[in-house]
């Protein structure tokens, strides 16, 4: 597929993720690698242009960081100029490299400003004068290198955004990925399709014959395994490696007993309809034995990865001669893998993550890890995977048994299972399911007085909560309808044996998580 190519160099921004979709949107093909990449892989990626991130860095720092300076011999034997633009740290690490001067500001600028243009540029086109654009910097430039321009400054005076005149060097202090910079996407666009010339060609949907290729290339005749969790990405990823492969991919579903209502029934004639057809390992007992007595939410989450893996080990030992393994990495799973700043503050385990025992010997494939989740469900839809599978709520790995507070036991489960589906199915039925990116029920360890009937209670809370996010990053509490809501409540605690109270979570993340545990 001939597609044009934007390479983000990754100083540690925590924004980085939203460069590359805002890019993507545009249907332009985009990838993140670390800041100290050298040019030799550079050069293989054959960028149309090159952008440099913002960065918790300051360029004033005794070893701030910096590219591989061969970036700046514009025509660096790939055939082609590349054009290069810096978003904050990266703009003035561009002025500072380039001759300019960089000064640490009296009063650091974060938040709204309004653009003030000064003079017509490509950059600028049908974007007004005084639109709103987002700033999150305590350094600031001063002083411009030769042959740069400013276009614009922010409502504080100080230089927002600057150009030389062939557009070879382009660097601006507002963040243009943020939702809080109205012209965000609009700028982007001038800058890469009008002023770079990348086409607007990069749609998932169009990969699936160039994945199935690679695959069969890769895999030849050897057989390759995979775990279906239920989720969109293993889905995905198994039924794609099944059409290049067939029968000689061999799948699992471990029913861990703490999955939703229902769960391997509804998708496992999905997943056959499309040639797929996984063998079900019924393990709930194993699962609910080891985590009894168990409370620490991170104990949980380590339990059901070891057993597992484990469990999979086993079986994937009955597959003679299997040489690969299946696995639905995205892309932001892979940006993470190589932050540029160290390894990430852990905040929870994730159960299939670096698990695999040392003596599994399979080679990874990975058909998804150069894409977001949205670009997944289009990749989906190509597939013909029925809307039902590809269009379900995302689902924690260690399942029911991190929304459940406290010990986790059959009872608790069915209980949670049930309340959770009387939710999941008015949302259905007031068309709101797919206009929120996740929802589900939480069972709280808190028992409250109630009335029913005439006879005092004493029995559980269940916890709902619903978010609208794009890729799980951030999240917004979903609105609700209050009618739906109190249709909601009635129904869980008329319903659910054991239940009085329903509340509404109504948190955002950050600076709360999505899930509760």
């Amino acid at each position: 597929m001939n597609y044009s190519r934007v390479l983000i160099l990754d100083f540690g921004s925590q924004v980085t993720k939203l460069i590359a979709r805002k890019i993507r949107e545009l249907n332009i093909y985009c990838e993140i690698l670390p800041y100290k990449t050298n040019i030799k892989n550079i050069k293989q990626i054959s960028p149309d242009c090159i952008i440099l991130s913002g960065s918790p860095a300051s360029v004033h720092d005794k070893n701030p960081p910096k590219p591989d300076l061969n970036i700046f011999d514009f025509n660096f034997g790939i055939k082609k100029k590349i054009k290069m633009i810096g978003i904050c740290y990266g703009a003035q690490f561009l002025s500072k490299i380039l001759g300019g001067k960089v000064a640490k500001s009296k009063t650091r600028e974060f938040g709204p400003s309004k653009l003030k243009k000064i003079s017509n540029s490509k950059l600028l086109k049908n974007i007004k004068n005084n639109e709103i654009s987002w700033m999150s910097h305590g350094d600031t430039i001063v002083k411009l290198p030769n042959k740069i321009k400013a276009i614009a400054k922010s409502e504080f005076g100080s230089i927002s955004l600057f150009s030389s005149s062939d557009f070879m060097i382009v660097g601006t202090q507002f963040h243009p990925e943020v939702a809080h910079t109205a012209f965000g996407q609009q700028f982007l666009k001038n800058f890469l399709v009008d002023i770079v010339g990348c086409k607007q060609n990069w749609k998932p949907e169009k990969l699936v014959n160039q994945k199935i290729k690679e695959i069969k290339e890769l895999v030849g005749k050897d057989i390759a395994i995979s775990a279906i969790s239920g989720g969109v990405d293993s889905s995905v990823s198994s039924v794609l490696v099944s059409k290049a492969i067939g029968r000689r991919l061999k799948c699992f579903i471990v029913d861990t007993g703490l999955m939703r209502y229902n769960e391997v029934k509804e998708i496992l004639p999905v997943l056959k309809s499309l040639g797929v057809k996984p063998k079900v390992i019924n393990a709930g007992p194993l699962f609910l034995g080891r985590l009894k007595g168990i409370v620490d939410p991170e104990k949980k989450r380590k339990i059901i990865g070891k057993t597992f893996i484990e469990l999979f080990d086993k079986e994937s030992r009955k597959v003679s001669n299997a040489t690969f393994l299946v696995q639905g990495t995205l892309y932001p799973d892979v940006i993470e893998s190589v932050n540029v700043s160290g390894p990430s503050a852990i905040i929870k385990s994730h159960h299939n993550v670096g698990g695999l025992p040392k003596n599994m010997k399979l080679s990874l494939i990975e058909p998804l890890r150069d894409l977001f989740k949205d670009e997944v469900r289009d990749l989906g839809k190509a597939l013909k995977i029925k809307k039902s599978l590809i269009g379900r709520h995302p689902f924690p790995g260690p399942g029911l048994a991190i929304r459940i507070i406290g010990e986790v036991t059959k009872g608790r489960v069915k209980l949670l299972q049930a309340a959770d589906k009387i939710f999941i199915d008015i949302l259905k039925e007031k068309n709101l399911y797919d206009k929120i990116w996740q929802a589900f029920c939480v069972l709280i360890p808190i028992k409250t007085v109630g009335v029913m009937g005439d006879e005092r209670t004493y029995e559980n809370t269940i916890a709902i909560r619903a978010v609208n996010s794009v890729d799980g990053m951030t999240a917004n509490w979903a609105r609700i309808p209050f009618d739906t809501l109190d249709l909601i409540s009635s129904e869980i605690i008329n319903n659910v044996k054991g239940v009085n109270k329903v509340v509404f979570d109504i948190s955002n993340k950050p600076p709360s998580t999505i899930e509760w545990e």
